[in-house]
C-alpha cells in the first residue's frame, strides 16, 4: 500500500474510482463489494472488463479471479468413535471446553435444542465475534452455546443486483448448516430420532465446545467471495477450528480462495477441517486437496435402519428401511413381476405388495416406479452394494440384498396366495461390518497438489442424524413433505464436522498443538482394520479393501489420537518450501503468502507429512530401467522422556522399500529426529497404485505410529 493512504479500504475506493468507465456515473464505494483484512490482501468488486483490465496495470495489482460458485457437500456416532465419559478425548479436553468451533456454512436454527447452553460458563474473553440481527434473527438469539452468528451475500447480490433474500440473516433454511453445527459440537439433546430410527441422546463430538456461524451458502447461490468474506471474519473473530463442508472444483492452489484464505488462518494456528466431496468413486475428484488443511472422506457406521417383512407362512426377513411413515402396513396380498421398469404394468397391482429384483442396476429406476404407480408396499431384491443410498423412500419399502431376499422370492412363487405384512422404524446397532468407506466419497490423488496424499482420514459421514430446522422439511411421505427436529443425511459434509470436533478436543486438551499436529495426530493414530479384524473395505469397488486414495490414514480414533507418541510438525515455511517446488511463479506464490517477503532457497516437494504418494509413471523410451524415489522426515517425540521406536514396513509388490534409520533413540521430550524412507521401483508401474505403511513401534508397545505409503503410475 502506498504510504499516501490511511487504510486498505480508502487504497482499494480510490483505485478504483481512478479506472471507472466515464460511461457509467457509478461510485466506486457501490462497485466495492468487500475490502479483506485477514483471508487475502485484496477485495472483490463489480467491474467492466475493460475496467478489469485498468486495474490489471494499477500499482499494486498482483492478481485477479473471476467469483464462481460454490457447492455444499452434502446421534450415535460419537460412541461409535468410542467417545465416553470414564476416560479418552472427552474428560481430558473436558468435552472441549471453551474450544470455538467456527462454521462456514447455511446458518444456524438457534431454537434447536443442540444449542442448548445450561451448565455452560462464561464466554472466552478472547472472543471478538458477534451475533448479527436480521430477518427472523435478533441478537437475543446466541447464548453461552451459540456464540456468534453472521451472513454474507454482498458477492451474490453483486451478481444478482435485482434478487430478493428470502431469509437475510443467519437464520438457515436450508438445513446442512444445522446439522454440520450440532455434529461438530451439539448439546446433549434426550429423545432425538428421526420418526422413531436412530433414536437416543444426540450430541455432538465436542459437547462443551463453543459454535460461532458464518452463512455464506444461501437458497439462491453461494459464491467465493462470500465465502472468503465468511473466512475472513471469522479469523479476526478467534475462532479456533474452522469447519468447512464445501469446496470448489479443478482450481489451482493460487487460483483457489479457499486455499488461499485457509493458509491465513493456519498462520493464526486455526485448524482447518475440509471435506472431500461426494464425487467418488473415481480417482482424482476430490477438492480441498490442500496441503495446510484436513481432507475428511465419508464412512458408514455400525447402525443399520431396517424394516421387516413376515410372509404369509410364518417367516419373516429383515431388510433396510428408512421409510419414515407409521410403524407397521397390516397384511396385504405380494405379487413378483420381476424388474418394475413397466409403470403400466405396475398400475395393474393396485392393492398388492410389489416384489421387484434388480440385477442390472436399474434400482433407481424402479424405486421411481413404484412410487409413482401409489402401491401399498414395495420389496427390493438388488444386487446392489450400496443399498443405503435408496432407502429413505416416501412409500413403504424394504431392500434386501440377493442372498437375503431368496426365501422371499422361493416364497411367492411357490403359494398359490401370498400374503405379507411389513414393520418399520428398526435400528440395530453393531451391524456385520463396520465401518465402510462409502461409494460417494471423492477421491485423491489431489489435482491441486498431488505430491501431498489425500484425503488425510475417513471419518462418520453414512446416514447421520443431527439437528436440523423445524420448519424445513426432512423428507417426503406419502401424504406430503414431513418436518422433524433431528434429519438423517449423508455426505462429506457430515465426516467434515466430526473431525473438526474431534479437533475441537485434541486443541482443549492440548492447547499449545500447532494445526499440523493435530492433523498429525489424527492421521499416525486412525485405525484401518474393521470389526472384524479384516482392512477396512470400498462399498464404492465393490467391497475390496479401501486404498488411502479412498480413505487417506484409515479411520478417526480421537481417544488413540490424545496420546500419539510421535508427531509430523509442519511450519509455515515448510508450506511456502513445497510451493517454491510447485513451479509456481513469484506472483502466484506471493498470492497464498499474501507477502513478498518469502525465502524460496529451500525449494522441496517433500513436506513433512505423516503420509507417503511416489510415481513411478515415466513414460521415456526407458519404461525397464529403476528410479529411486526419497523422502525426508522428522518427527517430534510427545511421549515418554526416553523412549525407542523401530521400524516396521509392510511389503509394496514390485518395489523395494527402505527406511533409514530403522531405530529412533530419543532421551527426552519433544527432542526431534529425522529419517528417510526410500522407495525403488520401474520407471514405469505395471498397476496403477499398491499401497503399503510405514509404522513407529515404540518398544514397551505403547506407541504405534504409522504413515500410509502410496506407489502410483498415475501422473501427477
Amino acid at each position: 500500500m502506498p504510504k499516501a493512504f490511511s487504510s486498505h479500504h480508502t487504497w482499494y475506493l480510490t483505485t478504483l474510482s481512478s479506472i471507472s468507465d466515464k460511461a457509467e456515473y457509478s461510485s466506486s464505494s457501490s462497485k466495492l463489494v468487500y475490502a479483506y483484512t485477514n483471508a487475502i490482501n485484496g477485495f472483490s468488486a463489480v467491474l467492466s472488463s475493460s475496467e478489469l483490465e485498468a486495474i490489471k496495470n494499477s500499482p499494486g495489482y498482483v492478481s485477479s479471479i473471476k467469483d464462481t460458485t460454490v457447492k455444499a457437500d452434502t446421534t450415535h456416532s460419537s460412541q461409535f468413535l468410542g467417545l465416553n465419559s470414564d476416560h479418552g478425548a472427552w474428560p481430558v479436553s473436558d468435552y472441549g471446553k471453551d474450544v470455538i468451533i467456527g462454521m462456514v456454512d447455511t446458518g444456524v436454527w438457534p431454537e434447536s435444542k443442540s444449542f442448548n447452553d445450561d451448565g455452560m460458563g462464561d464466554i472466552p474473553s478472547r472472543w471478538k465475534g458477534e451475533c448479527e440481527s436480521g430477518t427472523k434473527f435478533n441478537s437475543s438469539m446466541c447464548n453461552k452455546k451459540l456464540i456468534g452468528a453472521r451472513y454474507f451475500n454482498k458477492g451474490l447480490l453483486a451478481k444478482n443486483p435485482n434478487l430478493t433474500i428470502s431469509m437475510n440473516s443467519a437464520r438457515d433454511t436450508d438445513g446442512h448448516g444445522t446439522h454440520t453445527s450440532s455434529t461438530a459440537s451439539g448439546s446433549y439433546v434426550e429423545g432425538a430420532s428421526f420418526f422413531g430410527y436412530a433414536s437416543g441422546t444426540a450430541r455432538g463430538m465436542a459437547p462443551k465446545a463453543r459454535v460461532a456461524m458464518y452463512k455464506a451458502l444461501w437458497d439462491e447461490g453461494a459464491y467465493l467471495s462470500d465465502l472468503l468474506a465468511a473466512i475472513d471474519q471469522a479469523i479476526m473473530d478467534g475462532v479456533d477450528v474452522l469447519s468447512l463442508s464445501l469446496g470448489i472444483d479443478g482450481l489451482a492452489l493460487y487460483a483457489d480462495p479457499v486455499a488461499i484464505a485457509t493458509f491465513a488462518a493456519m498462520e493464526k494456528g486455526i485448524f482447518v477441517s475440509t471435506s472431500s466431496g461426494n464425487e467418488g468413486p473415481y480417482l482424482e475428484t476430490l477438492h480441498n486437496g490442500t496441503p495446510w488443511v484436513l481432507n475428511v472422506a465419508a464412512g458408514t457406521i455400525d447402525r443399520e435402519f431396517q424394516g421387516t417383512l413376515t410372509l404369509g407362512n410364518g417367516d419373516s426377513a429383515t431388510g433396510l428401511s428408512l421409510y419414515p411413515g407409521n410403524s407397521s402396513l397390516s397384511e396385504f396380498p405380494i405379487v413378483f413381476v420381476g424388474a418394475c421398469e413397466n409403470e403400466n404394468s405396475l398400475k395393474k397391482v393396485q392393492h398388492k405388495i410389489v416384489l421387484c429384483l434388480d440385477t442390472n442396476e436399474t434400482l433407481s429406476e424402479q424405486v421411481y416406479y413404484v412410487q409413482n404407480a401409489k402401491l401399498p408396499g414395495g420389496i427390493f431384491i438388488s444386487n446392489n452394494t450400496d443399498l443405503a443410498f435408496f432407502i429413505q423412500t416416501s412409500f413403504p419399502a424394504v431392500f434386501f440384498k440377493l442372498e437375503e431376499g431368496q426365501k422371499i422370492l422361493d416364497y411367492v412363487k411357490s403359494d398359490n396366495e401370498p400374503k405379507a405384512s411389513l414393520k418399520f422404524q428398526e435400528t440395530l446397532i453393531g451391524t456385520k461390518t463396520f465401518p465402510k468407506l462409502a461409494t460417494y466419497s471423492s477421491r485423491g490423488p489431489s489435482q491441486s497438489c498431488p505430491y501431498v496424499l489425500k484425503p488425510d482420514i475417513m471419518a462418520p459421514g453414512d446416514l447421520i442424524l443431527a439437528s436440523w430446522p423445524s420448519n424445513s422439511p426432512v423428507t417426503d411421505g406419502i401424504s406430503g413433505q414431513l418436518f422433524n427436529n433431528f434429519n438423517i443425511i449423508s455426505g462429506t459434509s457430515m465426516s467434515c464436522p466430526h473431525a473438526s470436533g474431534v479437533a475441537a478436543l485434541l486443541k482443549g486438551a492440548h492447547p499449545d498443538w500447532s494445526p499440523a499436529a493435530i492433523r498429525s495426530a489424527m492421521m499416525t493414530t486412525a485405525y484401518v482394520l474393521d470389526n472384524t479384524k479384516n482392512p477396512i473395505k470400498d462399498i464404492g469397488s465393490n467391497n475390496q479393501p479401501a486404498t488411502p486414495l479412498g480413505m487417506g490414514s484409515g479411520h478417526i480414533d480421537p481417544n488413540k489420537a490424545l496420546d500419539p507418541g510421535l508427531i509430523y510438525d509442519a511450519t509455515s515455511e515448510d508450506y511456502i518450501n513445497l510451493l517454491c517446488a510447485l513451479n509456481f511463479t513469484a506472483n502466484q506464490i506471493q498470492i497464498i503468502t499474501r507477502s513478498a517477503s518469502y525465502n524460496c532457497s529451500n525449494p522441496s516437494l517433500d513436506l513433512n507429512y505423516p503420509s507417503f504418494i511416489a510415481y513411478f509413471n515415466a513414460n521415456d523410451t526407458n519404461p525397464d530401467g529403476v528410479i529411486v524415489k526419497e523422502f525426508q522426515r522428522s518427527v517430534t517425540n510427545i511421549g515418554g522422556e526416553k523412549s525407542i521406536y523401530n521400524a516396521k514396513l509392510t511389503a509394496l509388490d514390485g518395489l523395494n522399500v527402505s527406511v533409514s534409520p530403522d531405530r529412533l533413540e530419543f532421551s527426552k521430550k519433544y527432542e526431534k529426529k529425522s529419517y528417510k524412507l526410500r522407495i525403488e521401483g520401474p520407471r514405469l508401474m505395471k498397476d496403477l497404485l499398491v499401497h503399503g505403511s510405514l509404522t513407529w513401534i515404540e518398544s514397551s508397545g505403547k506407541y504405534e505410529v504409522r504413515s500410509p505409503i502410496v506407489a502410483t503410475s498415475l501422473t501427477p
